[in-house]
C-alpha cells in the first residue's frame, strides 16, 4: 500500500480584500474540487463572526458550513473550529488568525491565510512558514494581486 502523499501548506498573503471576502472565495474552490474543509480560528468569538460571515457574504451563493459544537458537525462540508480534531474528514485545512496547524496528517492541503497589514499576523505567518519549510513538507507563497492570486514562492 502507498503512503498517502504529504500536505502541501499554501500561505495566501491578504493585502487588497479582507478575511471575510477570500476565505469564502477560496472554499468554493475547495467545495468545487469535491473535498471538506475545516476552518480553524484561535478564539470562539472569531469562529462565530465568521460562521456569520460565510451565511451572508454573497445573495447569490451557499457554503454549507457550521461550528463544531453542533450535533451534525461531522456531517458538515465546511467545519468551523477551535480545535485540532478533523472530524468531518477534510481534505482542506484553512488556518486563520495566527491558529496554529497542530498534526497536518490527513489533509492534502493546508492554507494558511495572514493580513499583510497586520505585523503580528504577518510575523506569525514567517514563524509558520520557517517551521514548515523545516519539516521538508512542500510550501508556496501566494500573493493577491488586483484580479485573484499570484504564486510567488
Amino acid at each position: 500500500m502507498a503512503d498517502a502523499p504529504a500536505t502541501e501548506v499554501w500561505f495566501y498573503h491578504l493585502e487588497r480584500t479582507g478575511l471575510e471576502q477570500a476565505l469564502p472565495e477560496l472554499l468554493e474552490k475547495t467545495l468545487q474540487r469535491g473535498w471538506k474543509a475545516v476552518v480553524r480560528v484561535r478564539e470562539a468569538g472569531r469562529m462565530q463572526h465568521l460562521d456569520a460571515a460565510l451565511w451572508s457574504y454573497r445573495d447569490e451563493s451557499f457554503l454549507p458550513h457550521g461550528p463544531d459544537d453542533e450535533p451534525q458537525a461531522p456531517r458538515q462540508p465546511i467545519l468551523l473550529t477551535t480545535g485540532f480534531d478533523n472530524p468531518n474528514a477534510a481534505d482542506a485545512l484553512f488556518l486563520v488568525d495566527g491558529a496554529e496547524p497542530g498534526d497536518l496528517g490527513g489533509y492534502a492541503r493546508c492554507v494558511v491565510l495572514f493580513d499583510g497589514g497586520d505585523e503580528a499576523q504577518l510575523a506569525v505567518a514567517r514563524a509558520q512558514w520557517s517551521a514548515v519549510k523545516a519539516t521538508g513538507v512542500a510550501v508556496s507563497y501566494w500573493k493577491q494581486q488586483a484580479r485573484g492570486w499570484e504564486r510567488q514562492a
